[in-house]
């Protein structure tokens, strides 16, 4: 590939670096109506932005084939997280090496003095975050008024993290003459007004495709019990065995108790969110670029700006809040033409909120069952006898070895101690609650005809116990897919009760009602508003309230056969016993109708001896 079209320092940067061809993103910045012009660029994350702001600005920053000595910075780059400063530094440490380039670099958590004195002793580019930059230039170390060009990269997310007085006052410190250029994976209403306030004559460039996910991301929606959230995840971790896999959860303390957990299982696992400290993230993420952790809990913002080669698989373990959330996650896999897979975890109440989630962001995600502990142990299988059958070139004293066992055991001994010890190597898969027949539709939902088996009205309400007893609601029913199997785990995780605590579980269309001991309703109250955020909700969108009425039926109606005479039939009462009147009004004494009156429990007739 030709590189004429940029400076020499450049050119050979880039021949050295081993590039062949540019990115779309790449290509479209150098396009010569782009040249000296304010941009305003939409690309996917991991499509070679850094590189491509890199050589857009060339054009301010080298002379001849060097850059120009500086008391003050002609170059500013403003990213959200430290960690994307750091590789923006990194990138553009290599790209302008040759021309003689002096960055620094300026982002929370590291020596602020050090930071003041590399501005002090001349740089020409500074790569910072918007909070860390704000100070600098509070206090008077960053001097913005010779600044050639002003980069913001991933503008959407610094906005969504509130960044935005922090970029306007950097901004505003700039002169007016210097060049803009925004670059974000999503160009939102905010992004515009920005866009519209600080640049001029900005070209738009976008390289996103009409789907918005990534073509080189394989996406599945994972449907769930929202008690067997966390097996769920250990078993695709399992099932994919991938090189490098990232999880993510919304809150540095769901980060903390999954890690604990995956960590527990025996998983090589670390973790990333607010509450590390900068020298506990670089080793974690040297961790994972070293190959001795093969997993990474992360919350949205501790992941922004990580790249790892590696990684191949991303697993949403709590649903994403939007559609630019979910693709800014999953970007971290399928970059640079590598394949990924991004699966989201989907519990049965949120099934509709993810379903009109991919809709909008125009994701094609495969809906699936999550895997089972038999579908994890024969993946297992398919792998071993792989490995095993894979052409080696076997060493003298493995060969002895091998002889030397064949002599003392049989070979089906050898290969099923083989099969142990490789299987102890690994964490045992999780037994899932069984969401039923595999018929069902992508979604999880029972197909036309499938019932739920409910219990019999009543038949709880005699259970010692419960004669006196408080009923509460769940704002679910049959159509999310409801089932005593999944609802008991969460009813006792929620409430901190047993299951022997709980007694009849009635499923609706829309909700579950069920009754607890008035013995214990007020512990069981309190525990459950504990477990629940501000909406009255958990993290699946279960929410558990008083329900002093109890369960409520409508009248049911008997419908006779085509073609037959309709026959008299019993009402019934709201609760579901028989009226004593019937659709005609009340009985004669002539009537039989006592006969068919359930009679107490101990006053029925004997049955007659046989003869």
């Amino acid at each position: 590939m030709s590189f004429d079209n940029l400076p020499p320092v450049l050119a050979d940067a880039l021949s050295a670096r081993g590039y062949s061809e540019f990115t779309p993103v790449q290509t479209a910045v150098l396009e010569p109506e782009a040249q000296d012009r304010d941009l305003l660029v939409s690309a996917q994350t991991g499509s070679g932005k850094t590189v491509a702001f890199g050589l857009a600005m060339a054009g301010q920053l080298v002379e001849g084939e060097r850059l120009p000595f500086a008391t003050s910075p002609l170059a500013l780059i403003v990213a959200p997280t430290r960690e994307l400063a750091l590789q923006v530094s990194r990138e553009l440490g290599w790209l302008y090496a040759k021309a003689g380039a002096r960055i620094a670099t300026c982002v929370g958590g590291m020596d602020a003095s050090k930071e003041r004195r590399a501005l002090n002793q001349g740089v020409q580019i500074v790569v910072g975050t918007p909070g860390r930059l704000r100070d600098h230039l509070e206090r008077g170390a960053l001097d913005l008024s010779a600044l050639r060009v002003a980069v913001l990269d991933e503008a959407d997310e610094m906005l969504d993290m509130g960044f935005r007085d922090d970029l306007e006052e950097i901004l505003d410190a700039t002169p007016e003459t210097r060049r803009t250029l925004l670059f974000s994976a999503t160009i939102p209403k905010p992004i515009v007004q920005l866009a519209k306030r600080y640049q001029q004559n900005a070209l738009r460039i976008s390289t996103v495709g009409e789907d918005r996910g990534h073509g080189d991301i394989a996406y599945q929606a994972v449907t769930v019990a929202p008690a067997d959230i966390e097996g769920a995840v250990i078993n695709l971790l399992r099932l994919h065995d991938a090189e490098t896999a990232m999880l993510f959860c919304a809150t540095r303390d769901n980060v903390r108790r999954l890690h604990a957990s995956l960590v527990e299982r025996g998983f090589a696992a670390v973790a990333l969110s607010g509450e590390h400290s900068q020298n506990e993230r670089n080793s974690a993420l040297q961790a994972l670029r070293d190959r001795r952790a093969k997993v990474c809990v992360a919350t949205d913002v501790a992941a922004r700006g990580i790249d790892l080669p590696t990684l191949s698989l991303v697993i949403h373990v709590e649903i994403p809040r939007d559609a630019e959330a979910l693709q800014h996650r999953s970007g971290r896999t399928g970059r640079a033409g590598k394949k990924g897979t991004a699966v989201i975890i989907v519990p049965y109440p949120r099934r509709r909120r993810v379903d009109g989630m991919l809709r909008g962001a125009r994701i094609q995600a495969e809906w699936m069952d999550a895997p089972t502990a038999a579908d994890v142990r024969q993946r297992d299988q398919e792998r071993l006898i792989e490995k095993l059958l894979a052409p080696v070139e076997h060493e003298p004293e493995d060969i002895e070895l091998a002889q030397r066992l064949m002599a003392e055991r049989t070979p089906e001994d050898i290969a099923a101690s083989l099969v142990r010890a490789h299987r102890a190597l690994m964490p045992p898969p999780e037994d899932l609650i069984d969401t039923g027949p595999r018929g069902r539709d992508g979604a999880g939902r029972p197909e036309r005809g499938e019932r739920f088996e409910r219990p019999e009205r009543g038949s709880a309400d005699r259970r010692e116990g419960f004669e006196d007893s408080v009923w509460f609601k769940l704002n679910i029913g049959r159509h999310q897919n409801a089932d005593p199997r999944w609802i008991l785990p969460l009813l006792c995780r929620r409430g901190h009760v047993t299951k022997g605590e709980i007694g009849a579980i009635r499923i609706g269309p829309k909700e579950t009602m069920f009754n607890i001991p008035r013995a214990i309703a007020d512990r069981f109250a309190e525990a459950v508003q504990r477990s629940a955020n501000a909406d009255g909700e958990d993290d699946s969108g279960v929410s558990i309230m008083p329900a002093p009425d109890g369960p409520t039926y409508p009248p049911r109606r008997d419908k006779a056969p085509r073609g037959r005479a309709q026959r008299p039939t019993l009402g019934r009462a709201p609760g579901g016993d028989r009226d004593r009147a019937g659709p005609r009004g009340p009985r004669g004494p002539g009537d039989n109708t006592d006969r068919y009156k359930p009679k107490p429990y101990g006053q029925r007739s004997p049955r007659r001896p046989a003869k």
